[in-house]
């Protein structure tokens, strides 16, 4: 059927995107005032019309997006930069959708502008005549009062985008989801360059429907920091490891999560330069640059160093898909009249584990028995599972890194089942509804009888490190397991 070949696919998908982008139009995160008359509720007939189309719209682009991936698991010859074009235009001038996070990066950029300290107060400061005001009413109720948890680097970038369109909502939006285009940009060019150009990490990274309808769609600085953590990754890997430990330090300046790569490219620098005491010496190195980046952007940002105090106020919201948040809270429960001490202990030492795991990955990719990309990758799904708090999008840290090196494993496939799911956890308007988490669970029951039907493909190209087959041309440069010292 012509539905199923890649052609379609790519129809099928952009129709889906589509359809999210006219849904939320009437049922997306629409701001509270400054909507100009386009961003305005329409009304309760026509917001659940809208977040229907919405959810058909998304179930579409995911069936559109696991096709695309089997007939590319299959050997597909397909373009994957012209479907990512397809499928990410019609969301361009969509609302803010799934989340309200982009009106707190807003009235963030605003409040420096005018004198506030962004990390000793929320956006709830910003008085009527202040430039973000607009933007402030809009902000997620946890959040009005929340310092904010981001670095420097992206609070000067929230900052110019609200200098450049005066704070007005919809300009200052449609201005935020042009930095998340060049977050997009920067994973496709990271993520192609990690997987020697194989389309199908493109597939599972780029144009994984997770990441669009949270990345493109809700503008979430997750993907700026992906972006420039896995374009430091990658330059490093090509022996540029200063530049690689600029941008991974930048990257941390967006989130914290990032610092993570520190240590696997110290990895790599160590590796390249042969082990030992040399190698171990010299791969301390891009830690070094790292922390003199973040000193230099934070005191030319001129907003302090509250970003070390205020990392863990995310962790102070309880969100349903924390494990251990979730353990904490209903041990605390059973054992104590009062169960946040209780659930602090745990949610301590879900994070003690995932160190554990991080360390264990990192020693892996030193022997040389995992990839250090893939020992990112890795590290970062085990972050997130094990942290105190966890939003779908999150996932996308390591789905990303993963991708590189194996996205048609089985850990690439259940990777791609979760992020399907998640999708479905969060409504357009941005709230957590009961039905999402009900969705999330067909989403898993269908993939999975999908996988063990064997519906996903035979795999025609060799595995990530596998030797190559003869081919007419010789191979120019070197595989990424040959400049990383590692391999399969």
């Amino acid at each position: 059927m012509w539905v199923l070949s890649t052609a379609g696919c790519r129809w099928l998908g952009a129709a889906g995107s589509l359809a999210v982008t006219v849904g939320g139009w009437a049922a997306g995160t629409l701001p509270v005032r400054g909507g100009w008359g386009l961003w305005e509720p329409r009304g309760s007939a026509l917001t659940v019309a809208g977040a229907v189309l919405a959810y058909l719209g998304l179930t579409l682009l995911i069936a559109a997006w696991w096709q695309y991936g089997r007939l590319l698991r299959a050997g597909a010859p397909e373009r994957v930069g012209a479907t990512l074009c397809w499928w990410a235009a019609p969301l361009l001038l969509a609302p803010p959708l799934y989340s309200a996070d982009v009106y707190s990066y807003i009235a963030q950029g605003a409040m420096v502008l005018e004198g506030h300290d962004v990390y000793g107060a929320g956006p709830s400061v910003l008085a009527p005549g202040e430039l973000g005001w607009d933007a402030a009413a809009s902000v997620g109720g946890h959040w009005t009062d929340t310092p904010a948890p981001y670095g420097p680097v992206f609070l000067v970038l929230a900052q110019a985008v609200v200098k450049l369109t005066g704070g007005a909502v919809v300009p200052a939006v449609l201005g935020m989801r042009l930095v998340a285009v060049g977050a997009l940009a920067l994973i496709v060019w990271a993520v192609r360059g990690l997987s020697d150009g194989r389309p199908g990490a493109l597939w599972l990274a780029a144009l994984n429907p997770l990441l669009l309808i949270h990345v493109v769609a809700g503008m979430h600085n997750d993907g700026l920091m992906i972006g420039l953590m896995l374009g430091g990754v990658l330059l490093a890997v090509r022996g540029r490891w200063v530049a690689g430990s600029v941008l991974v330090g930048l990257a941390v300046m967006v989130k914290s999560p990032a610092a993570v790569a520190l240590l696997f490219v110290g990895i790599i620098v160590a590796r390249q330069c042969g082990g030992g005491v040399r190698g171990v010496l010299k791969g301390l190195l891009p830690g070094v640059v790292a922390a003199g980046v973040a000193a230099l952007a934070t005191v030319a940002a001129g907003t302090g160093f509250g970003w070390l105090r205020t990392q863990s106020v995310a962790g102070t919201i309880h969100t349903a898909l924390s494990v251990t948040s979730d353990l904490g809270l209903g041990l605390g429960m059973l054992v104590a009249d009062d169960p946040e001490p209780v659930k602090a202990v745990v949610q301590q030492l879900g994070l003690v584990v995932a160190a554990g795991a991080i360390g264990v990955l990192g020693w892996r990719a030193w022997k040389g028995h995992t990839d250090p990309v893939l020992g990112l990758g890795l590290s970062l799904v085990a972050l997130v599972v094990l942290s105190p708090m966890v939003q779908p999008w999150y996932l996308l840290w390591g789905v990303c890194g993963v991708a590189a090196g194996a996205w048609d494993g089985a850990l690439g496939r259940w990777l791609a089942v979760a992020s399907a799911a998640l999708a479905y956890e969060t409504a357009p308007s941005g709230h957590t509804p009961a039905y999402g988490f009900a969705l999330m669970g067909v989403a898993v029951a269908v993939a999975a009888v999908a996988l063990r039907a064997g519906r996903w493909g035979s795999t025609r190209t060799a595995p990530p490190h596998a030797p190559a087959p003869p081919v007419p041309a010789p191979r120019r440069g070197r595989s990424r397991a040959e400049r990383t010292g590692t391999g399969a």
